[in-house]
């Protein structure tokens, strides 16, 4: 196993997993899990910056989220998956790092800014709220990691992370912290089934990875397309028909795929079709993973054994560190 680690900021257990969450960063998670020191936060702490009146929803969907981590093929004696509200050395250090970083850099943020105003917070937004990448941060250098898995989108979370690095570093004088670098994954967003440029939870337009194959022909049915594309005679368009989208990730046959984009471009091709083809590969894909998935939850004491035995690792890696920072800011007394 190489000496790098990895750390993914995680995934919030405010629901089941998603296919944007399987391309955006569970399928680098099992590809990578072979050659790295990998480590998987759930993140229910930060999960409570948005759903802080209704902790039993976090609460419940840790397991959740864990039963499809393993589903996917996410090896624990491989992987150290772990609960982020049982390393209190992340919350001491997300204290640490406020001081470093400003109110305004912190509305900057691209990733902060465009959550805002999808949850409509507008100046109401929660201190916690605003903080969170700081605490991603916090999450990342607790065990030092050197390389981190994420989209596009959270690509101003792994910049503010070595700002914040570089600033406490230099301004303590040590080497303690490591910078992180980002490793994209191949599909960067996965448009949502209303056309939406992202598929989220909160904005219901989601396949769960869990969904039932009845479930998931309902949602392809209800699948955005060419508004305009109104009878099978007619030309369509292709860009921005979310059908297409899902069919050049998932459809193995590539050469299909190309003629039926040129079928449908012309005109004699209708949505349906397309659709019910969607359907069948979408559930030749999930298959595997509901059937995993129905095994792993007649034992809950086996995947709550798996966290806290991967909490547990990551709590000796996380006091190590924190020493050190604590002895960078003067912070040890004798």
């Amino acid at each position: 196993m190489a000496d790098k680690k990895i750390i993914l900021t995680g995934d919030r257990p405010t629901g089941p997993l998603h296919l944007g969450h399987y391309l955006g960063s569970l399928e680098n998670r099992v590809t990578l899990q072979d050659d790295y020191n990998q480590f998987i936060l759930i993140a229910d702490l930060q999960a409570l910056t948005d759903n802080v009146d209704n902790p039993q929803k976090v609460h419940d969907n840790v397991l959740q989220v864990a039963l499809d981590y393993l589903s996917v093929g996410i090896d624990p004696k491989k992987s150290t998956i772990f609960i982020q509200s049982m390393i209190p050395e992340i919350a001491e250090l997300t204290i640490y790092y406020l001081n470093l970083v400003t109110v305004n850099r912190l509305r900057r943020n691209p990733t902060v800014k465009n959550e805002i105003q999808q949850k409509g917070f507008g100046e109401n937004v929660s201190a916690g709220f605003l903080m969170y990448p700081v605490s991603q941060a916090a999450d990342i250098t607790v065990v030092k990691a050197e390389l981190v898995p994420v989209g596009i989108d959270q690509l101003p979370m792994i910049e503010q992370t070595n700002e914040i690095v570089r600033a406490f570093n230099r301004t303590y004088k040590t080497d303690a912290l490591v910078e992180a670098k980002p490793l994209l994954s191949k599909v960067s967003k996965l448009p949502g089934i209303d056309g939406k440029a992202k598929m989220s939870k909160s904005l219901g337009n989601a396949i769960y990875l869990s969904d039932s194959a009845d479930l998931i022909a309902k949602k392809v049915m209800k699948m955005y397309t060419d508004p305009a594309h109104v009878h099978v005679q007619d030309p369509g368009r292709i860009e921005g028909n979310v059908v297409f989208a899902y069919l050049d990730i998932f459809d193995p046959d590539k050469e299909e795929v190309q003629k039926l984009k040129e079928q449908y471009q012309k005109g004699g091709l209708g949505d349906v079709v397309l659709k019910k083809r969607l359907i069948t590969i979408l559930n030749d894909f999930l298959t595997p993973i509901r059937k995993k998935r129905k095994e792993l939850e007649q034992d809950p004491k086996y995947i709550m054994d798996v966290l806290f035995e991967g909490t547990f690792k990551t709590q000796e890696v996380a006091q190590k560190t924190i020493a050190q920072v604590k002895q960078a800011m003067k912070l040890i007394y004798k």
